[in-house]
């Protein structure tokens, strides 16, 4: 778990929308690549999904969830019991179930990744029904993007591969909490939560984003932050754009295209559409977690 999901969970229980003993995710994907689809975890449980404007009405998905992922038409879910199910199609359409014994989640396009409670990653590529391919063990975060695959390790050393499942592993970074994977860029923010994003191959070199730092979130050109003071902060264009401040008192950040999601520490979640300026839509109350397709 790292320190954004920490802050999160105690912010909540503050707040009464959890238990102090209640189950939480692993680091969890929570940004998209520019789909329409709004995700959200409630203190009950529940997790629903809307798709299309912001406006949109929202479908009960599942219940005793504590983990959601969205990536194009795939919606999966981590049930408290450690049960991995993944659906793709309509809102409505059936479940697969995946694995079981997993603490976090991960889609992108056709392929599903899992990180079991014995630290070993897995992906899989193509139908729900595909075989899994061991991709590490020893791993606290798996995150997955195009044909990238991120992992933190439980010594901090972050690892990247590019291409398909097999290839071979890029080091990264060490003393690394989270890493996040968007397009050519890579995201890390390390334990003293300095935030580095690296545009291109690899190899790339990092450019410095940002200080007390307790989460960091991509999508496509966008980087957004949340500050350990509770300011979230996006930009736009090149690593060295100008930061837009968003809002205050935020437990958590989610970006997917030219959507700006937060979660507020009273479990008010909201979503933005359009420039880094545009008005914030009242989402849903009692959120635990909100995800963008």
């Amino acid at each position: 778990m790292n320190s954004r999901m920490l802050t999160v969970a105690a912010a909540l229980t503050v707040a009464g929308l959890i238990g102090a003993g209640a189950a939480a995710a692993a680091p969890a994907t929570v940004s998209g690549a520019g789909g329409n689809r709004i995700g959200t975890v409630r203190a009950d449980g529940d997790a629903h999904v809307k798709e299309g404007g912001l406006s949109a009405i929202w479908t009960l998905e599942s219940s005793d969830i504590k983990q959601i992922a969205l990536s194009g038409d795939r919606i999966g879910v981590l049930k408290a019991n450690g049960d991995a199910y993944v659906k793709d199609g309509g809102l409505n359409a059936a479940w697969v179930k995946e694995a079981s014994n997993v603490k976090q989640i991960a889609l992108a396009g056709n392929r599903i990744g899992v990180l079991k409670d014995n630290g070993n990653a897995f992906v899989k590529d193509g139908g729900l029904t595909a075989g899994w391919v061991h991709e590490a063990a020893q791993v606290k975060e798996l995150e997955l993007s195009g044909d990238r695959i991120g992992i933190v390790q439980g010594n901090g050393d972050a690892f990247v591969k590019d291409g398909g499942l097999s290839a071979a592993w890029v080091y990264e970074g060490d003393n690394i909490v989270d890493i996040d994977l968007a397009g050519n860029r890579i995201g890390v923010f390390t334990g003293d939560g300095r935030a580095y994003v690296k545009d291109g191959s690899l190899k790339a070199i990092y450019a410095k984003e940002g200080s007390d730092v307790i989460q960091l979130e991509l999508s496509g050109d966008r980087i957004g932050i949340l500050k350990d003071n509770g300011k979230a902060y996006v930009k736009d264009g090149g690593l060295n754009a100008a930061w837009a401040h968003e809002a205050d008192n935020v437990i958590q950040i989610a970006l997917s295209g030219n959507r700006i999601g937060i979660l507020k520490g009273s479990g008010r979640a909201y979503v933005k559409d359009g420039s880094l300026t545009a008005a914030w839509s009242h989402q849903a109350d009692n959120v635990t977690e909100l995800a963008l397709s």
